[in-house]
This record gives structure tokens, sequence and C-alpha cells, in this order.
């Protein structure tokens, strides 16, 4: 029985992303203790504080999902050595207006597929600099950067390669274990929580 409630974001708007793909491959090799909604971002405009006022119906129903899952995946590519430009706006849609973060210690994973053998490491690099400036917890560890070969994923999510299908779904164990470490560590009444300013200050 699911558990825990995962929005997770693709990061290309291309209708033949094989990021998607690696989306679908990941929701079926993921535990059944995770239900995943996806997080749409193609109908965003483009942030400018002159929303933050009065946001428009896109912004806040975006803002909604992420403050309704449990925990965020992030699945995309590398654009020119970077996060891609509509999912950096949608992140920015996501942390404003200042002060409602809705990104703050909600616990995430990031990983990407591309054709080239650096697997998007140079965007998951630059997506963790941001995720740490948004107080978003991170799992570091294991780290996945997957090369896309078609001969290896079907269209549908299927991984017909068990060596790969092993990796992606120790992946999404680890991913799980942490969503569950990270909300316990948050829960009401824990030790962390109970700790006087003083104490917290003098770490």
């Amino acid at each position: 029985m699911a558990q825990y409630k995962i929005g997770y974001f693709v990061g290309s708007l291309a209708s033949g992303s094989i990021n998607r793909v690696l989306a679908k491959a990941l929701i079926k090799l993921a535990p059944e203790e995770l239900e995943f909604s996806e997080i749409p971002i193609k109908d965003l405009p483009l942030y400018s504080y002159d929303y933050d006022a009065d946001f428009p119906p896109e912004g806040r129903a975006l803002k909604e999902a992420i403050e309704a899952a449990d925990g965020i995946l992030f699945v995309s590519p590398e654009y020119n050595r970077s996060i891609p430009g509509a999912l950096k706006n949608a992140i920015d849609w996501g942390s404003r207006p200042w002060g409602t973060n809705s990104f703050a210690r909600k616990p995430t994973g990031i990983i990407g597929a591309s054709p080239g053998s650096i697997g998007t490491a140079v965007m998951q690099s630059s997506m963790r600099a941001v995720l740490s400036f948004l107080d978003a917890p991170q799992l570091n560890a294991p780290e996945a950067y997957v090369k896309y070969d078609p001969a290896v994923f079907a269209d549908d999510g299927e991984v017909k390669d068990e060596s790969t299908a092993k990796f992606l779904r120790h992946y999404m164990d680890e991913y799980a274990a942490f969503v569950a470490r990270v909300l316990a560590a948050n829960a009401p009444g824990h030790i962390g929580d109970l700790e006087p300013d003083s104490a917290k200050l003098s770490r």
C-alpha cells in the first residue's frame, strides 16, 4: 500500500523525451510504498516578481502540487551543461513569493538520462546548488547518471537489460528510504524540534 506521495518533474518539454521514458521506468521499478503524480511545467509563464502579488492559476497549481507531495523527484536532461530553462522556471515559481518556498524540507532525488556518457552529471551538480539554497534535502548516494540506450528502454518504461533495471530499482529503493528518513526527522516532536534555540546555535 502506498505510504508516500511523490511529485515528479520531467525537465524536458519534448513529446519524445527520453527522460519521460526514464520516468516511466522508475515508476515501474519503484517500491510499492511510493505513489507518483507528475507535476506539469509546460504551461507556466516565465517567472517575474510582478506575479508575486497575484499568482496565476498555473503558478498556484504548481505550488499546491509540490506542497501536497511527501517527496519530489527530478528526472531531467542536461541542456548546455545546466538545468533546462523550463525546469528552472518551474523551480523559481515553486520557491516564490518570498517566504513561501514550497520546496523547503521536501526530500528530493535527481536523476537524468542522456545519449552521451556524461549522463546529466553537470546538470545534477547545478541542481544540487539550487536545491541547497531552497533548503530541500537531497539524496546524495547513489548517484544516477543514465546513458540512454533505446535498445534497453521501451517507450512504456520497460527496462530490457536486467543490470540496468537492478541499478534503477536500487536507486528507487534508496530514494524511498531517504524520503522516510527525512519525513521522520521533520515530524512534530522529533528531538531536533525540542532543542532550545541556544543549543542549536552552539553547534
